[in-house]
């Protein structure tokens, strides 16, 4: 079965950067394109980042220019490098395929705080 586990989360202060990891198993990890997403407390479950099978990305403006996505297929991993955190960026963050296919992994905590 399909399996994602999300790491790399954290406290970090405003204007800091944090390196996201989501390793998949079950699935022919190359072949698909990857999400990540994020849920604030209270808040529902947002898109922050995506990436196809090719390399394309895509972002929302919210993230734009700060947060990049990129992918090892070798390692079957999705990452989410995010720089310049802003304290609206605390939620915890949650990889998955961009149509939200699969279970929910435990999903990592990010919180940007002074």
């Amino acid at each position: 079965q399909v399996q994602l586990v999300e790491s790399g989360g954290g406290l970090v202060q405003p204007e800091g950067s944090l390196r996201l990891s989501c390793a998949a198993s079950g699935i022919r990890f190359s072949i698909y394109s990857m999400a990540w997403y994020r849920q604030a407390p209270g808040k529902q479950r947002e898109l922050v980042a995506n990436i196809a099978s090719g390399g394309y990305t895509n972002y929302p403006d919210s993230v734009k220019g700060r947060f990049t996505i990129s992918r090892d297929n070798a390692k079957n991993t999705v990452y989410l490098q995010m720089n310049s955190l802003k304290p609206e960026d605390t939620a915890v963050y949650y990889c998955n395929h961009p149509d939200e296919r699969w279970p929910w992994g435990p999903g990592t905590q990010v919180t940007v705080s002074s």
